[in-house]
This record gives C-alpha cells, structure tokens and sequence, in this order.
C-alpha cells in the first residue's frame, strides 16, 4: 500500500497552549482509519488542520504525494480529499434530490449555475438519483430534507459528499447524536461506499470503531498516545489509563 494522506510534525499553538503537539499519521490508499481519543486530546483541531480549516503552525501535510500544507480547504476539496462534519449540512426546504444536485452544481466550479432554468439543471438528475440511490435514499428522493430521520440525513450529507467524486472522505463523527438502529444502517453505508476510496474519521463509538478500522491513531493531550489495530490499542495500559482518566475529569 501507498500513503494516501501523510501529516509529518504537525502543530498548532493558540497563544502559548498548544493544542496539537508534532503529531506525525500516515493514511494507507484504501484503508479505513480512525482518530480516537478522550474528550480534550485534540482531534478536532488536528481534523480541522489536515482540512486546511485551520493553518498549523508548523509541520506538512501531504495528500497523494502533493505538499498541501499552505493550500485552502476548497483548493484541496477540489484535489479529492472531501470533509463531512459533526453537525448534518443540508437543505431542510429542498428535497433528497436537488440537496444533491447543487453539490454536483459546486462540482462544476459555475455559480452562474444556480441561477439557471430548471430545465437547464435538470441535466444532472440521473447522475445524482444515482448518489441518492447508494446510499439507500431511493424511497426518499423526492421528499424535503427537512423531513428525513437524523441518520437519513447523515446518509444524505454522505451523498452530497459522493457526488463530489472524493479520492477521499474525512468524516467527523458519522455516528455522533444518533441511535443504534442508525448507526447500524450508517456503518455499513461507510463500509460500502470506502470500497475503492480511503477514509479518516473520527469516532467516539468505539464499537464502530473495532467494526470498521483497519488501522486507528489515539491522540491524548495533542500528541500521538498509540496506533495499530483494534486489539493493539484497546490493550495499550497507556490508551487504557487515558479513557479512564478522562472519564474521572
């Protein structure tokens, strides 16, 4: 395998804390590779640096073998590493369908598009009734987002995502905020669709977890605390001592 995403030293400092301390992850091509860690260890902000969210302070971060330390979130969305986030982002007042149709739109790169017919925009049904069909929307296509359950929601983001054709998918927290009978349906809508891409995400379920990783990074207090399979970090004393730790805070 070959590293799909590379972050070498990264740091952040905010004003004398730092908040993520010379970190160093490799992502393997066609893996899926989870970020854990107890409440403070720094993973949404080291999440928010690879996504160019926020700027480190010092280290590189190398996607597909390209230096993209210094480029934007949206210079690097367009490169093929493709974020979804904690909070579900989509169009309540618009239906299945045209959720996913203006993010084929953004694909494009014309804004003018939005200003088209519908007759014009209709062009890119087909294609999208296909991302609405992946992940198992179909029923749905033509209902209001606003109408959805939680955790169709989330798969409908996820399809949004997909039309944007991602080498890539940074997903933070898929299954944060939802109740089991949706994070079974979510997880295996993850399974399905990292068949031919790579995905990091960053997930406190750590059944979720143990089901769908192959290899899993835990940060505490901003610095790399284990990595290595499931079995492999589940029984570090150090990742052990960490949980508990932080669940006595």
């Amino acid at each position: 395998m070959s590293a799909m995403l590379q972050a070498s030293g990264l740091t952040k400092e905010f004003k004398g804390f730092v908040a993520v301390n010379n970190v160093d992850l490799t992502v393997e091509r066609g893996t899926i590779h989870a970020l854990i860690g107890p409440n403070g260890a720094g993973k949404t902000t080291f999440f928010n640096l690879l996504t160019k969210f926020l700027q480190p302070t010092r280290g590189t971060i190398t996607y597909d073998g390209k230096d993209i330390t210094s480029k934007s979130s949206a210079d690097i969305a367009r490169l093929g590493l493709v974020r979804s986030f904690q909070i579900s982002a989509v169009f309540d007042d618009l239906t299945v369908l045209e959720n996913v149709r203006i993010a084929m739109q953004r694909r494009r790169g014309d804004s003018y598009d939005f200003w088209r017919s519908e007759a014009v925009l209709g062009q890119y049904d087909d294609e999208a009734r296909g991302y609405v069909e992946s992940v198992g929307l179909g029923e749905f296509i033509n209902h209001r987002a606003a109408e959805l359950s939680y955790g169709r929601k989330r798969a409908l983001e996820i399809a949004t995502t997909l039309s944007l054709e991602p080498d890539m998918l940074l997903l933070d927290e898929p299954m944060a905020g939802m109740g089991q009978e949706d994070v079974e349906r979510i997880s295996a809508l993850i399974k399905r669709i990292s068949e031919g891409r790579t995905i990091l995400m960053v997930e406190h379920n750590l059944s979720v977890v143990a089901d769908l990783s192959d290899r899993i990074t835990v940060l505490a207090r901003g610095e790399v605390l284990a990595e290595g399979d499931y079995d492999t970090v589940s029984k570090s004393p150090e990742v052990i001592e960490a949980y508990i730790g932080a669940g006595h805070d």
